[in-house]
């Protein structure tokens, strides 16, 4: 039985499976961030940005448009002068994130032990005078 028989988040191949990219939009490094940020409450394209910090005007967008194409972000522009456009997570984003915001705090809880496992690691790598990686 192929892997991907069992586990459809892994193909075979170069073949990309819909899972896998959903998956990547969603725990990209922005998409994280951004998704984690819409929990709260709808935000400005320049809110979002200044609250995430470090990311490009173009990567923020980018991330976005993809969010919005898998249905995960909704992007209500309104008629005025200047336009004003905010940005809220659909039922489905919403969901997305509570999901992504589970893995940050795990992340947050058990860095030390992470950190830890690390710092073995490059020390067995030391002693065998092997590279690291």
């Amino acid at each position: 039985m192929a892997v991907s028989a069992v586990n459809p988040l892994i193909t075979s191949g170069e073949t990309m499976c819909p899972h896998r990219a959903v998956l990547e939009h969603v725990t990209s490094r922005w998409g994280v961030l951004v998704l984690i940020q819409l929990l709260d409450r709808p935000h400005r394209f320049s809110e979002l940005r200044r609250a995430i910090g470090r990311v490009s005007e173009k990567m923020l967008t980018q991330t976005l448009q993809t969010l919005e194409r898998d249905g995960l972000v909704h992007r209500d522009a309104k008629p005025v002068i200047p336009p004003r456009v905010d940005y809220s997570l659909t039922d489905l984003g919403r969901e997305a994130a509570e999901q992504v915001r589970g893995l940050a705090e795990w992340t947050a809880r058990r860095m030390s032990a992470v950190q830890e496992a690390r710092e073995g690691y490059d020390a067995r790598k030391a002693d065998t005078g092997q590279p690291r990686t």
